[in-house]
């Protein structure tokens, strides 16, 4: 059976295999994983169609390809047995065959000492990926030097990153000074600082940076901060979050508050819930959040569907759900669709300000950044308060500062207006 490369997203027409998750002869059941695949920000796991056997991967580590490729193949039970049916009706034929092959073999005259080993030979005929391609030349590694360990002998890109590591099968060249040509003194020369260990960008982390390369060249940012007074929300937010644990079973987050004013911000004015397609500039009509959630070297984006119709408490449980989703490693691919403008909590690293890169093509993204405890004037006295920035990056083509900044002072007000007693949790 075909293991095909699966559509993981409307827009989405490649994918890179960034690690498999069985080897050749692994049994897996129907709905196993068989491999992580990178698109975009993401990654997704593939899951097997058929219960059955690995019988061949086609796709390397680190490889792109289209959708609907072959990436591998598996043989089911059934498969697997009519196999075997037919092995069993040729046995003889495989037996005589053998005998005649042993006996040329016994009275050939070749000398074994001119028979190179096939073992030393490059097995991949040539057949490189790119990523390997591109990291043995930037290490100057000569492949037809490098043993393969993929399929058929293949060099993948753990064959290229060991020989990094070892620092063998380096191309170069010595120079040979004749027997007659005259000695040289010695000149001392300054040696440069050691650059230190390389670590290869491979995974999500190229992605990323490809993504955010395209979105700086292709978009103009313009950046706005605002300051917003969070001192009710804190008293707020105080005064529930006990109650709201033993009830619900999860944390009532400041984070719930802010995506809530958002994505009233968003229904208020929504050109900021749109985005540039092909010279025009399309209007959303649901209020999907996206928010960013790190895992390691990992990160995801999954998405709040429309998030303007759910209550802090749904949009509470949204948050944890997706949270801890992407940390087991179970977001599904539609989890991650659909966003339409994307809320950053960089507070949680202690950030007071910070410029985001808009998620591509979304017309904003907005930093939340932390709540700190400062001195304000307030009537011409001096008052400790909970105060929080609000740091949004936009693309120019969309919006200028009038339409953003009618929209971050919908969301600063939002914020200074939740109390105890106005508040509704459920």
């Amino acid at each position: 059976m075909e293991i095909k490369m699966p559509k993981l997203g409307e827009s989405v027409h490649e994918g890179t295999i960034e690690q498999w998750l069985v080897s050749v002869g692994d049994k897996v059941e129907e709905y196993d994983p068989l491999c992580e695949v990178i698109t975009d920000k993401v990654t997704a796991e593939v899951p097997s169609s058929y219960a059955g056997t690995i019988r061949e991967i086609i796709v390397e580590e680190g490889t792109t390809v289209e959708v609907g490729e072959v990436i591998c193949y598996l043989d089911t039970e059934e498969e697997l047995s009519n196999e075997n049916t037919d092995n069993n009706t040729t046995n003889e034929q495989d037996e005589y065959t053998s005998e005649a092959t042993q006996t040329m073999a016994d009275s050939s005259d070749v000398n074994d000492s001119t028979i190179d080993s096939s073992d030393n030979l490059p097995k991949n005929n040539g057949r490189f990926s790119p990523v390997v391609f591109k990291l043995a030349s930037e290490h100057q590694i000569d492949l037809s030097q490098v043993k393969g360990t993929g399929f058929e002998g293949r060099v993948t890109k753990k064959d290229i990153e060991k020989v990094i590591k070892e620092g063998t099968n380096k191309l170069g060249s010595e120079i040979i000074a004749p027997k007659d040509s005259p000695k040289v003194n010695k000149q001392v020369q300054y040696n440069e600082p050691s650059p230190g260990s390389a670590i290869p960008v491979n995974g999500v982390r190229k992605q990323i940076a490809e993504n955010m390369v395209n979105s700086v060249n292709e978009i103009p940012h313009a950046w706005m901060m605002v300051e917003a007074d969070a001192t009710n929300l804190v008293k707020t937010r105080n005064y529930h979050k006990n109650s709201f644990k033993e009830n619900e079973g999860y944390n009532l987050t400041y984070f719930a508050f802010f995506v809530k004013a958002v994505a009233e911000g968003l229904k208020a004015y929504p050109l900021l819930n749109s985005s540039w397609q092909n010279s025009e500039i399309v209007m959303h009509k649901d209020v999907n959040i996206s928010i960013a959630v790190a895992d390691e070297e990992k990160l995801y984006v999954p998405v709040i569907k429309n998030a303007d119709e759910k209550s802090l408490k749904g949009i509470a449980r949204e948050i944890n759900d997706l949270a801890q989703k992407a940390r087991n490693k179970k977001l599904r691919s539609e989890d991650m669709q659909g966003g339409t403008f994307t809320v950053n909590n960089t507070g949680t690293f202690g950030s007071v300000s910070s410029m985001g890169i808009i998620n591509h093509p979304e017309a904003a993204i907005l930093q939340i950044e932390s709540i700190i405890k400062k001195p304000v004037v307030i009537d011409d006295m001096i008052a400790i308060r909970h105060m929080i920035n609000l740091c949004i990056s936009i693309d120019h083509r969309i919006l200028d500062g009038l339409q953003a900044g009618r929209f971050m002072n919908f969301v600063k007000t939002r914020i200074e207006q939740y109390s105890i007693e106005n508040t509704s949790i459920y």
